[in-house]
């Protein structure tokens, strides 16, 4: 039996790993909160820090194969494991490569995938020199997470929210939709895409709020967005899960945004909406199995459960009951005892025929649902 690990131990390797009762697989998680969402699922939980060298080499030399469930692990050890033979999912040069967001634009730019204007800005004090380019975005090179990690910067008087660290500021662009595609590749090097979704932000929160699948594209978009995603996907050349974030501008372009090496929230309605989930689809590719079908079985609506902004303390879920009354509405809860403001608390996927039938239920249930906190 093949014995795989994870890096990570948060809502995503918790997914994972409830996929992966499925297969013939021994299972370890390497996680320094030992009450994460994924403990207790693992066959193999492994204390220990994954941005420390040591502790991830050591965790990976008793694998077969490794993944990970968030960027923010330390690269040159799986680097190291792969050169000892363990099979690295991402491959650690791709890892690099989308961790740093400065690498990451300039991958676009090297392979001349489309994507928004860019500088890159060392200091506050350099970013001063670029206030002709504003309305832009300044992102941190490394370390930011939903929203966290980017600042909005429209005026010369904004400039000093700006990062005092490397970082891309970002030409913002006439947005009319947000769209994410999730893009498998295989070891033999065969890719297949899933239909891609539509995304509705948060605008305070600066997260997804909630998603519809399959995304409401013309078909030039639709050609556009495919095309740029297996460009991407293709020139990372490794196998693993990739979420490509794309902008479509109000003019008909099509601009990627991020990308995500990892299982992904835009994703998560696969679970219940496509034949072959994007959880299932990971362990496919971990296990050297043929890949599964990306079809959609049907419509979805994917909301995510975030913490209430006025309380923190331990999770109280007020209004669940009605909600699992709610016809064709799947609950996942993340398991994660605290609250705190805007945290991922879980997601509700919505499935049936009518899209706008499941945005209005969407809508219903965020009023029905609240997520607070007891001291």
């Amino acid at each position: 039996m093949k014995k795989v690990g994870i890096l990570g131990g948060g809502q995503l390797g918790r997914m994972l790993l409830q996929t992966a009762v499925n297969y013939p697989v021994e299972t370890y998680v390497l996680e320094k909160d030992p009450h994460c969402p994924a403990a207790h699922l693992c066959h193999h939980f492994v204390l220990g820090d994954i941005q420390d060298y040591q502790s991830v080499l050591d965790f990976g030399r008793k694998l077969d194969a490794i993944t990970i469930e968030i960027e923010a692990v330390n690269a040159d050890a799986l680097e190291q494991l792969e050169k000892e033979g363990i099979q690295v999912y991402p491959s650690a040069a791709a890892l690099k490569t989308i961790q740093n967001k400065i690498s990451q634009k300039e991958f676009y730019r090297d392979n001349q995938i489309p994507t928004a204007d860019f500088i890159i800005t060392q200091n506050k004090e350099e970013l001063k020199d670029h206030h002709d380019f504003l309305p832009a975005a300044h992102k941190l090179s490394t370390g930011g997470y939903d929203g966290k990690g980017v600042e909005l910067l429209k005026h010369a008087d904004d400039l000093s929210k700006g990062f005092d660290a490397p970082a891309v500021l970002e030409k913002l662009v006439n947005i009319h939709q947000e769209i994410a595609i999730m893009g498998a590749v295989f070891p033999t090097g065969e890719i297949v895409l899933y239909p891609p979704v539509e995304m509705v932000f948060d605008q305070d929160l600066n997260l997804l709020d909630y998603q519809i699948s399959p995304a409401r594209l013309s078909q030039s978009i639709l050609f556009k967005a495919e095309a740029i995603t297996m460009s991407i996907v293709r020139n990372l050349r490794s196998p693993g899960l990739f979420a490509v974030e794309l902008f479509v501008t109000k003019e008909g372009d099509v601009l990627v945004n991020e990308t995500a090496p990892r299982v992904h929230n835009s994703g998560h309605h696969t679970i219940e909406a496509n034949y072959s989930s994007q959880f299932d689809m990971l362990w496919r590719i971990l296990l050297d199995y043929p890949p599964g079908n990306t079809k959609s079985i049907m419509p979805s609506v994917m909301l995510n459960v975030i913490g209430s902004s006025e309380s923190s303390g331990e999770a109280v879920y007020l209004g669940l009951e009605q909600v699992l009354k709610t016809e064709n509405a799947y609950v996942h809860l993340y398991g994660k005892k605290e609250t705190k403001p805007g945290r991922k608390m879980g997601h509700i996927t919505l499935c049936g025929k009518d899209p706008d039938e499941l945005v209005f239920k969407a809508h219903r249930i965020k009023q029905m649902l609240k997520v607070v906190g007891t001291v």
